[in-house]
């Protein structure tokens, strides 16, 4: 069984067991629930919004985390003007406990 969930603006595919990293949310410990888009059981395929609003994705949060470092440089010929900016993502770790249908 799996599901495809939103988190943190994207989707994702999840089943239990499965750790992933989303946008920051919450602290070590807490439990969050997902919102599912699509759940796969079998050869049973649920997309229905009615259906799906039964269904719960829940996924506690491991660890806080930091994305890879990206470095923005501009520069503009002639002139001598060179500006370097980094920027690092604030990320969580979470791991999906269950997924109730």
């Amino acid at each position: 069984m799996y599901a495809i969930v939103r988190a943190g603006g994207r989707q994702e595919k999840v089943s239990v067991g499965d750790v992933l990293l989303i946008d920051k949310v919450g602290r070590a410990g807490d439990s969050i629930d997902l919102t599912p888009l699509l759940v796969v059981d079998g050869s049973t395929v649920t997309s229905d919004a009615s259906k799906l609003a039964k269904v719960s994705v829940k996924a506690e949060v491991v660890k806080a985390a930091k994305g890879p470092k990206i470095v923005i440089m501009k520069y503009k010929n002639k002139t001598g003007y060179r500006k370097r900016q980094g920027h690092r993502q604030h990320l969580t770790q979470i791991k999906i406990t269950s997924i109730d249908a």
